[in-house]
């Protein structure tokens, strides 16, 4: 009867919980978030790494690197920035003048300067053209007219240069006189180009042109020529080579083309061209006082205007 027993089947015991720790499930935005397609699974198998509390993953060795790379960088861009911005503006501040110093490059100047007549000039100018203070979009041709303008005595800027932090150092080139020129009891002087000017930093020069022309003189224009001034200079020092010192020059009344000149220690006033060569009319000159004071004559004047003869009264 044993066979026609049923067979009894083993039931196997339901699964027990552990002691241990229980993990919690899952929710579903966290389900979502840990499979993804085209997303990089990572993990470990450290109990001490909670991989669900803020960030759903772990990062990998490669991700790390990169990162660290992306901030290097934006570090790094953002100091170049500082640094090229600092660099900018210190080259501003060297460019910049905020304050006016004034020097003379000439050593033969013989007389004291008061610079600051000249930094309140330069001063003026920059305060009208306010860009000019930055030095490399300054006009320093521009700057020299105005100066010209405003102080005859001045020439021109020659140099502009850093002297400091907000200072610029402006050299100025006054103007050398060749003759002093006296119109209506006023003293003037001219340079080599002809320019008119009252301040005289040099030592005053030995001739004196007195104008009795009757030209109108403006002061910082032209009221000679080159060729005017070129020819009183030469008939100087021909003069001097033959023994003679011109101390004085003299325009005539209504002619700007004739000269006549005062001789040291000689009587008569010695009348010339500027249209005839200095050196044979100083060589005329000098033959005709040598004639006059061998036979003791003492005329108002000689005139040598004409080639090879002497004139005198």
């Amino acid at each position: 009867m044993g066979i026609l027993k049923k067979k009894t089947t083993v039931i196997p015991h339901r699964r027990q919980s552990s002691d241990g720790p229980i993990r919690p499930a899952a929710s579903s935005d966290q389900r979502q978030n840990l499979f993804q397609r085209n997303r990089t699974l990572t993990g470990t198998t450290s109990n001490h790494v909670s991989a669900s509390h803020n960030s759903t993953d772990l990062q990998s060795p490669r991700t790390h690197v990169h990162h660290l790379a992306l901030r290097r960088r934006k570090i790094g861009s953002v100091l170049l920035v500082v640094l090229a911005t600092a660099t900018v503006l210190v080259w501003l501040l060297t460019q910049l003048t905020a304050r006016v110093i004034i020097s003379i490059s000439d050593t033969t100047i013989s007389r004291p300067i008061d610079t600051s007549i000249y930094q309140k000039a330069i001063d003026d100018y920059l305060s009208a053209n306010p860009v000019s203070r930055l030095r490399f979009a300054m006009d320093q041709s521009s700057l020299s007219s105005y100066l010209s303008q405003t102080l005859p005595e001045v020439a021109g800027v020659s140099q502009v240069s850093l002297a400091g932090i907000g200072e610029t150092s402006f050299t100025l080139v006054m103007r050398k006189p060749v003759a002093g020129w006296k119109i209506d009891s006023k003293q003037y002087f001219v340079d080599a180009k002809g320019i008119a000017f009252e301040q005289n930093y040099y030592i005053d020069p030995t001739v004196q042109i007195v104008d009795e022309s009757g030209i109108v003189l403006q002061q910082g224009t032209a009221i000679a020529s080159n060729r005017f001034l070129g020819f009183v200079g030469r008939i100087v020092a021909l003069s001097k080579e033959h023994g003679y010192i011109v101390t004085q020059a003299i325009l005539p009344a209504g002619t700007t083309r004739q000269l006549a000149v005062r001789i040291q220690d000689v009587v008569p006033l010695v009348r010339l061209s500027i249209d005839r060569p200095a050196g044979e009319q100083v060589e005329d000159m000098s033959r005709a006082l040598v004639y006059l004071a061998g036979r003791g004559q003492s005329p108002a004047y000689i005139d040598v205007r004409v080639s090879g003869k002497a004139f005198y009264m």
